[in-house]
């Protein structure tokens, strides 16, 4: 029996075996790796995966689909963690964890921020996206893109966008192009912010009214003598700091 797409799970199938093949081409899965597939669905990209790996771990919220996958895998091969990939705690699954995925756009945010948070086990994430939401995953400073999810995933990755997506690979056709993006965590060492949850509440602050000034939207966290402190004209916008200004303007405030 077919299965029809549900528009609250966000669900858009991929079926087109050339970006599929292309797709786990760039993953390049090793058979004794440790991997999580997330909203594996009619499992176009499960089967190809488990063609390369002994032993394959996915999250899926929609039980329909989840009875599918445990006909068609057997359960040493496919682990299926019924649930919401929102809430799934992906440090049970042990480290280091390679995370692969055609994320649901409805949540894809959200799915991202909560996935940074396991950063530390990870080896590296390879998802297919929205393009739009690539592009701001990787958009550098001053550019209309660049937001708070460019600042708090560039500050934690390694980001590279590989290739595009176009609609009819897809069943049913999204209206908007897709992307497939890398994101390597980066090593601890590298990590300079003090306080990790400052840093996100003082980016979250500055791109919370992207057209007001930093005088504006810092006022809580900074004064006039911290911005000359930390050498930052307070009159710019939220846009044209890079990741090491904000982290900056975190550890200064922690300091303080």
């Amino acid at each position: 029996m077919e299965h029809r797409a549900r528009k609250r799970f966000g669900q858009n199938f991929l079926s087109d075996p050339n970006i599929i093949r292309k797709i786990v081409d760039a993953i390049r899965p090793q058979a004794d790796e440790l991997m999580v597939e997330i909203g594996p669905g009619l499992g176009a990209m499960t089967a190809p995966l488990l063609e390369r790996l002994a032993h394959l771990h996915v999250v899926e919220i929609d039980r329909d689909l989840i009875e599918r996958l445990h006909r068609n895998f057997p359960p040493e091969r496919l682990t299926v963690h019924e649930g919401d990939a929102l809430k799934f705690d992906f440090g049970t699954l042990g480290a280091p964890l390679r995370v692969v995925g055609n994320l649901p756009y409805n949540i894809s945010t959200p799915l991202l921020f909560h996935l940074a948070a396991y950063a530390d086990q990870v080896r590296d994430m390879t998802f297919m996206l929205q393009k739009e939401v690539v592009m701001r995953m990787v958009a550098e400073p001053g550019s209309e893109d660049y937001g708070r999810l460019s600042v708090m995933l560039q500050y934690r990755f390694r980001l590279g966008r590989l290739f595009d997506v176009p609609p009819g690979a897809f069943r049913p056709a999204p209206k908007v192009m897709s992307s497939i993006v890398r994101m390597i965590p980066l090593p601890a060492e590298q990590l300079a912010a003090q306080d990790e949850e400052l840093l996100g509440r003082v980016v979250a602050a500055a791109f919370g009214q992207r057209r007001k000034t930093l005088r504006n939207t810092l006022r809580e966290f900074l004064d006039e003598e911290d911005f000359a402190a930390l050498g930052i004209d307070p009159g710019l916008r939220a846009e044209r700091l890079g990741v090491a200004d904000y982290v900056a303007i975190a550890n200064h405030v922690a300091r303080r």
